[in-house]
């Protein structure tokens, strides 16, 4: 299955005040508004690291890092079969993809949220390959990468390719101790 989002279709976006410096004024916080879903793009695009969270069968959240590409409109991750997030979208396909910064006063923290959906559609399959390849370079396409081989592995099924479509998104920027915290619905 392929979870494509056409590239025009543009999010609405908020800042929640509660959680920005709009309501907590401080210098340069009369300037606070909400993220441009552009430049949040832009962000996933280039982040490297993801936190995926996943729910297990009784409940309890399994966390753990991945590497991920943003396609047409998607988020994609893979892992294997058996391993515990595979196996808990099997169960229940809610996850959180989570990329940042771990500074008080600098830095962008990202959230996407929707369902993880495994890509049975080759042509599909095959340009997030390249899109992993073009983003993580020598990382997966050197022989001695530390992903060498993932595309083959996702290609013979030893690897599920998971795409998840933003459902809801948030936004939390930290520019000099102004904060801001932009959502963006689907």
């Amino acid at each position: 299955m392929s979870v494509q989002r056409p590239a025009a279709e543009q999010p609405t976006t908020e800042l929640d005040a509660r959680y920005s410096s709009a309501l907590h004024p401080r210098p340069g916080a009369a300037d606070v508004t909400a993220t441009e879903w552009a430049e949040a793009r832009r962000r996933l695009e280039a982040a490297e690291i993801f936190w995926v969270t996943t729910v297990r069968p009784g409940g309890g959240l399994h966390v753990t890092p991945v590497i991920a590409a943003w396609h047409d409109g998607v988020l994609y991750f893979s892992t294997g079969p058996g391993e515990q997030k595979a196996r808990n979208l099997a169960h229940d396909a809610h996850c959180a993809l989570i990329t940042g910064g771990n500074s008080l006063t600098e830095g962008f923290d990202l959230v996407v949220e929707g369902e993880a959906e495994p890509v049975g559609d080759r042509a599909v399959l095959e340009e997030v390959i390249a899109a992993y390849e073009a983003k993580y370079g020598a990382h997966i396409t050197s022989a001695d990468g530390t992903f060498h081989g993932i595309g083959d592995a996702m290609r013979r099924g030893d690897a599920v390719l998971f795409a998840v479509a933003p459902v809801t998104a948030y936004g939390f920027g930290r520019d000099d101790g102004v904060y801001s915290h932009t959502r963006w619905a689907f």
